[in-house]
């Protein structure tokens, strides 16, 4: 089943075309990598999947539901794709306490399945009583990513998930995403520059140029690591 569905969607700043894709289907449970350099359109495209800008043509739909025009989706989604989606005047077991009640999950819900995310999150965030806004960049990512994850979402997205974070942090963060996957049949869509992480972690690759698809593949290729080296190596000689 098709759980995210794009038809000719547009986005255009200034009459400068950022994201044209005719079509994009994605399935239950699959894991899909978004790479691409900057300007590519990755965030955009995340975006516009969210509601968060308004397309200029064409459709996303998510669960069945058309994303402007319909908010059943946001029942069932979860995303986190910079601080802006965080309240940092809270700390952080407050605003995991906040994300719940939005998705109507009861403190002692919210306390239980936090325990899964331990080894993310550390005392250095929990066990202390500091607003988010005082903590680095790479604890607000783990918040910011956790209050996405801990929802238990059918839909999950993610913006460069495994910046700011240290390599412990990015391994631990593959391993929960592969077992939300398996316990939840949640579909994951990540995106990042990081090809290694992208290659281990997804079911599927999509690289983005220009605001296009410029190859959706398969992660069984074992072809597909080989193309992306090449691919960016050449960028970079351009």
């Amino acid at each position: 089943m098709d759980v995210v569905s794009i038809t000719n969607l547009q986005k255009a700043y200034n009459k400068v075309t950022v994201v044209d894709i005719p079509l994009l289907n994605i399935q239950q449970g699959e894991i899909v990598g978004v790479v691409g350099n900057n300007g590519a359109g990755k965030t955009t495209l995340l975006r516009l999947c969210l509601d968060l800008i308004k397309a200029t043509k064409g459709t996303v739909r998510l669960n069945g539901a058309d994303v402007p025009n319909d908010d059943c989706w946001k029942k069932v989604t979860g995303s986190y794709l910079d601080t802006h989606f965080l309240l940092e005047f809270l700390t952080a077991k407050e605003f995991l306490y906040f994300t719940g009640e939005a998705y109507r999950l009861s403190h002692a819900e919210i306390d239980r399945r936090e325990m899964m995310f331990k080894k993310l999150m550390t005392d250095e965030i929990t066990g202390n009583e500091k607003y988010i806004h005082e903590l680095s960049s790479g604890n607000k990512q783990k918040i910011g990513i956790v209050s996405a994850m801990i929802i238990y979402p059918e839909i999950l997205i993610l913006d460069e998930p495994f910046n700011f974070l240290d390599p412990t942090s990015q391994f631990e963060l593959k391993r929960l995403l592969k077992a939300l996957n398996t316990a939840h049949k949640t579909t994951i869509i990540v995106s990042s520059h990081n090809i290694e992480h992208i290659i281990d972690l997804s079911s599927r690759v999509i690289l983005m140029e220009k605001g296009r698809i410029a190859k959706d593949r398969s992660n069984d290729d074992k072809d597909v690591e080989n193309e992306l080296r090449c691919y960016f190596e050449l960028f970079d000689k351009d």
